[in-house]
């Protein structure tokens, strides 16, 4: 809505600038035909410059990056219920209507619109109903239709209609050279597209008066053009008197008849504008430039590349995530060890390799070989197909690598013999390497998110108890004296009530403020540890993620349940957010309302 509004705005400044271009400037000139494609310009660029913007881009100092929080707890959620006694009443007003200005002023464009769309199609059935059914004299590219009908002469196209009995031979061989003229420069197009824009832009009063120059700079042109093929001139302004006489003329069509016939017979005897004067059709060219740099101008702000996550990368150690699942066979088996070795110069030896009747893997043995002569295994049978085992190979800045192997069989030692293990290994440090053993390592625990601070309110002050008095009644006859004396008396005994009672009020609504102060202190220091708590919730989740990830890989189902549970967390948080913006919502009403009770108390 707003986009449409600014489309308008700017196009009617631009028409504006191009009419009072050609009123103060160009209206005076006998450049016609220049005039013509002026004016016409002016109405291509109106519709077409506001939609041409140029987007310069400025670029800034990055910003630092704020995580935010990720999610609320259920239990958090049930924790602030137990408490709903001490909170705002939970009654929620209902919005007191409002009227939408925007769609008014739509709703009244819209009427305007329809109803001109309607007079256009009026008009049309009006100029059809003149030509249907007449006899047509083609003569060149011309079409003459004699009428009977006491209309003015017009041209439509290339067809051109008069009535030959109302005139003489010299006045009609008048009229007919100028509509020729209409005629043969398709006048008609200029006066349909003036027409639409009237339509289109009706609320503008400048688009009428641009419409109104169009038409006349129109007949300037075709009293000027038949002025050079007629001798007698004066005879030509005669026929131009001769025709105002008519009252009755077709809208869209470019008709002889015209109610400024005294500029024409002005125009019709002026002398030639000199060429120098030219220049004047450039004038607006700073205008336009001007509107250029003030509104088509879009500056986009852009963070400049931090070195913070190069850091960061340069830091990270590249991971490679080799997976053997359940349908693993054993050409992927092969190139897997033949991959390690000529990636990462690793020995893996895969062994004890058994298929079910659907050739899924039920055991699997991965040794990997070290140079110093250990070994890491991993072993798996079952009688049933195995869910994944994995080799994790990482590189660091060094380039010595860590080796890490995992699997995502849980143990169950009744039904089949499950051996765990997880060894990281530093092949550049002697002194360091030791071989850990990690049994039937427990999946890692998602962290709790910290609980959001509730906005308490305790019992508010009493009302203190007054007895507030009612005004006084005006006299019924304000002239009465009597009457007059005994208001004044009566208004100035309550003015002293109410003073009276004024204290009260003020020691009340300070103690409301001291009340409301306390409280909101108190929440805002909240506030500031819940968003500590929050950050630190948030790096703690990054680092649970990122565990899982390594641990199961990205494409386990451990993971995808990981992900799923986050997005279901970051929902909870964001209606217990939305939650939070009603609560305060409904403490600023209960305040007004606490306001407009003091008041009239």
């Amino acid at each position: 809505m707003e986009a449409i509004f600014i489309f308008i705005a700017k196009s009617s400044g631009l028409l504006v600038l191009f009419y009072v271009a050609y009123y103060f400037l160009l209206r005076k000139e006998t450049f016609f035909n220049s005039s013509r494609w002026f004016l016409l310009a002016g109405l291509i660029t109106s519709v077409i410059l506001p939609f041409l913007v140029y987007t310069k881009i400025v670029w800034i100092e990055p910003t630092p990056v704020v995580q935010a929080p990720t999610a609320v707890t259920a239990q958090a959620t049930a924790a602030a219920l137990d408490n709903s006694k001490t909170y705002l009443s939970p009654v929620v007003e209902k919005d007191a209507f409002e009227i939408d200005w925007n769609y008014v002023v739509l709703a009244i464009y819209a009427l305007g619109f329809l109803a001109l769309v309607i007079k256009f199609m009026i008009d049309f059935y009006s100029l059809n109903t003149v030509l249907k059914g007449k006899k047509v004299l083609q003569q060149a590219d011309f079409k003459f239709v004699d009428i009977n009908e006491n209309i003015a002469p017009f041209s439509y196209f290339d067809y051109i209609v008069y009535n030959s009995s109302m005139y003489t031979p010299s006045e009609l061989e008048s009229i007919i050279e100028h509509e020729k003229v209409h005629s043969d420069q398709n006048h008609t197009i200029d006066v349909l597209i003036s027409r639409v824009f009237c339509v289109l832009f009706w609320f503008n009063p400048f688009m009428w008066l641009y419409k109104k120059a169009i038409l006349q700079n129109l007949e300037f042109i075709a009293d000027s053009e038949a002025s050079k093929k007629i001798t007698d001139k004066k005879a030509y302004q005669y026929t131009l008197l001769k025709i105002t006489a008519h009252e009755s003329c077709v809208a869209i069509t470019n008709h002889f008849y015209q109610s400024l016939i005294k500029k024409r017979i002005v125009m019709l005897n002026k002398n030639q504008s000199k060429k120098r004067n030219y220049w004047k059709y450039y004038a607006v060219i700073p205008a336009l430039i001007g509107f250029v740099f003030l509104f088509q101008i879009e500056v986009i702000a852009q963070e400049k590349e931090s070195k913070e996550p190069k850091a960061i990368a340069e830091k990270t150690d590249p991971i490679d995530l080799i997976k053997i699942q359940k349908n693993t066979t054993d050409q992927e088996l092969k190139k897997i060890t033949e991959d390690l070795k000529q990636k990462h110069n690793i020995d893996v030896v895969i062994s004890d390799v058994k298929r079910n009747s659907e050739n899924e893997l039920t055991a699997i043995k991965v040794d990997v070989k070290r140079q110093n002569g250990k070994t890491q295994t991993i072993h798996i049978e079952s009688n049933k197909p195995i869910k994944g085992c994995g080799i994790v190979v990482s590189t660091q800045n060094n380039g010595s690598k860590s080796i890490a192997l995992i699997t995502d069989d849980a143990p169950a030692p009744d039904k089949r013999n499950v051996s765990r293990n997880q060894i990281t290994v530093n092949d550049e440090s002697d002194d360091n390497d030791s071989d850990s053993d990690h049994s039937s390592l427990a999946p890692p625990t998602p962290p709790t998110p910290p609980t959001p601070p509730a906005f308490l309110i305790e019992s508010m002050p009493q009302v203190p108890s007054m007895d507030v008095p009612m005004p006084p009644m005006p006299p019924g006859n304000p002239n009465s004296k009597t009457e007059m004396a005994k208001f004044k008396k009566e208004m100035a005994e309550y003015e002293k009530k109410i003073k009276s009672i004024e204290p009260s009020i003020a020691a009340y609504e300070k103690q409301i403020n001291t009340v409301m102060a306390q409280k909101e202190a108190v929440y805002e220091k909240e506030m500031a540890k819940f968003e500590i708590a929050m950050d630190k919730f948030t790096a703690e989740m990054d680092k649970y993620t990122q565990d899982i990830q390594v641990k199961y890989g990205k494409d386990s189902k451990e993971y995808e349940i990981n992900m799923k549970q986050y997005e279901i967390d970051m929902k909870q948080h964001e209606a217990d957010m939305k939650k939070h913006e009603k609560e305060m919502k409904r403490y600023e009403k209960e305040m007004k309302k606490l306001e407009k009770e003091s008041k009239k108390s």
